[in-house]
């Protein structure tokens, strides 16, 4: 398995317009991806940042994914800080 880390910054005051975006086009995106093992999404106490963790059962599934992240759209207010492949080495 291998997992896409994505952090994202998020213009102060946006955070409930970067909620909203999530779960009406992340979330259905992610979903419907091939190889969607297992998906997280985490937001600073501010909520200027946030982090994403999705697990794929094929590290070629992962790089897909990675590549086609940084052009989906998004609103302007949502900047990507970093999108990173690493392989899953254990888990509980």
């Amino acid at each position: 398995m291998h997992a896409v880390f994505a952090n994202v910054s998020i213009e102060p005051g946006r955070a409930d317009e970067a909620q909203a975006h999530l779960e009406a086009n992340v979330l259905p995106r992610v979903k419907d991806s091939p190889g969607v093992v297992a998906a997280y999404w985490t937001r600073s106490g501010d909520g200027q940042q946030g982090s994403s963790v999705v697990v794929f059962e094929t590290e070629e599934a992962a790089r897909g994914a990675a590549d086609i992240i940084p052009n989906t759209p998004r609103p302007d207010f949502i900047t990507f800080d970093s999108i990173e492949v690493q392989e899953v080495v254990a888990q509980v």
